[in-house]
């Protein structure tokens, strides 16, 4: 699809259009696990592979940094084995991934080598294949480095840089290519000495990002901060006694208008916000994050009178001892929310039935050190993955490294399996995502709310 050149009187209408598709019904939600991207189509009912996004390890197995399959499906003669593993040459500090709006290509990401690596799942969805390398990431985006997430938008990808090759600092920006891969435009974060058009809510105006995710019905897109280059790729505990290392993290949010990609306000959320997670409710007008320095949960929320505004609504664990919240998953009612905590290994299940004062209900230690959590749609089920960053994992007999897959009964989480990426020689373990065996004979409802919303932010 061609690129439409916006001006102001065609953002003008393209806004009208968009408050229009606002005020339609409220359609279905169609999604994956319950925290991608809304423009994705649809796995129903049992997933049957996910998808382990694995970083290398020197003089383990082939050291390569490589994607993992496993088969989750109970139905499956394979149920909790590796059916798959594909290397990709060298330690890139394979990090995030996400998957494209047709759910066709799972795009992942080298933090140090800016390297993003595109693998084709759906052709022979247990056995993905590399189909493209991004080696040009830096220098086509004028500078940024370490892509982050990557996030479906429909027939684009936007990706979220950590830093950037001037200073190698926590400023950064978004990163728009087309699903094939082709480069569009960049997107830096606004600071104090250019706000890029946005409003300046709060202290801090600091460039840093980390996460994305948008809520269409809002023509909203949101970005989380949390370091650079400098601090990522160093040892965790020299970092943590370092006190201008200990400076050099983000403390914001930003609120981008999703059609024009334009900043439109920076909300103080101090303590470096990592994962967004927004609600999937037609009438829940929010999104969700947590600080990893200061073990909060925030709530961003919209405001009547004052539009998007920033919360401190809970404690997670004990601040104090620094459980150091990591991945987070937002149920699909909008009702619960998993948080993850590194330096404890425990995982947390709040009950948002009111998002201002979430209630922790339950919790359960995962292992010595846990990160990702990924959870499916009905909320049965919920998988756990062990690695942070490879200078920032544990050492020693700590550093277990693992993929575990549990049921989740509604009162506790019961373990199916578990697998040993150490004992397998595979690696540290980081991001998941889910594969299906019959996913691509569908697709997302051709609703008129839909086809309007896609081609509004296209």
């Amino acid at each position: 699809m061609p690129i439409i050149k916006k001006t102001p009187l065609l953002s003008a209408v393209l806004g009208a259009a968009l408050l229009s598709v606002a005020l339609l019904p409220a359609q279905p939600v169609q999604a994956d696990e319950t925290c991608m991207s809304p423009f994705m189509a649809k796995i129903t009912g049992q997933e049957d592979y996910v998808y382990v996004w694995t970083l290398g390890v020197e003089g383990l197995g082939d050291g390569q940094d490589k994607l993992v399959t496993i088969d989750v499906n109970p139905a499956s003669a394979d149920y909790g084995k590796v059916i798959n593993s594909l290397s990709v040459g060298g330690r890139n500090e394979a990090h995030h991934s996400g998957l494209t709006d047709d759910r066709k290509y799972l795009w992942a990401g080298g933090l140090d080598t800016n390297k993003i690596f595109i693998f084709d799942v759906a052709t022979d969805p247990a056995k993905p294949s590399l189909t493209k390398v991004i080696t040009d990431f830096t220098a086509a985006s004028d500078g940024v480095v370490g892509p982050h997430t990557t996030y479906a938008l429909p027939g684009r990808m936007m990706i979220t840089g950590l830093s950037n090759n001037k200073d190698h600092g926590g400023r950064t920006a978004m990163v728009e290519y087309t699903n094939d891969g082709d480069y569009l435009a960049t997107y830096w974060m606004p600071t104090d000495a250019n706000l890029e058009g946005a409003e300046k809510s709060g202290q801090f105006a600091d460039g840093y990002g980390y996460d994305l995710r948008a809520l269409p019905r809002l023509n909203a897109m949101f970005t989380s901060s949390f370091t650079g280059w400098s601090n990522y790729m160093m040892d965790f505990g020299k970092m943590l006694q370092d006190e201008e290392a200990m400076k050099r993290f983000g403390n914001t949010m930003v609120v981008w208008n999703l059609h024009s990609r334009k900043p439109e306000k920076v909300l103080d959320v101090p303590g470096a916000p990592l994962e967004v997670r927004c609600a999937w409710g037609p009438h829940n007008d929010w999104c969700v994050t947590t600080t990893a320095l200061t073990s909060k949960i925030w709530l961003v929320h919209k405001d009547a009178e004052k539009g998007w505004q920033a919360t401190e609504v809970a404690d997670i664990g004990d601040p104090a001892k620094i459980p150091l919240p990591v991945d987070i998953s937002l149920t699909a009612d909008d009702k619960g929310l998993w948080v993850n905590s590194f330096m404890d290994g425990m995982t947390r299940y709040f009950d948002m039935s009111d998002p201002f004062h979430p209630k922790q209900v339950y919790e359960k230690q995962i292992g010595k050190q846990v990160n990702m959590a990924s959870q499916s749609w009905d909320g049965k089920r919920v998988y756990y993955t062990s690695s942070l960053l490879g200078n920032w994992d544990k050492k020693g007999e700590d550093n277990e490294q693992f993929f575990k897959a549990y049921d989740w009964n509604g009162t506790e989480l019961v373990e199916k399996f578990a697998i040993d990426f150490n004992a397998e020689k595979l690696g540290r373990a980081h991001q998941m995502r889910f594969g299906a065996r019959s996913l691509y004979t569908q697709s997302r409802p051709e609703t008129a709310s839909n086809k309007l919303a896609e081609t509004l932010v296209k």
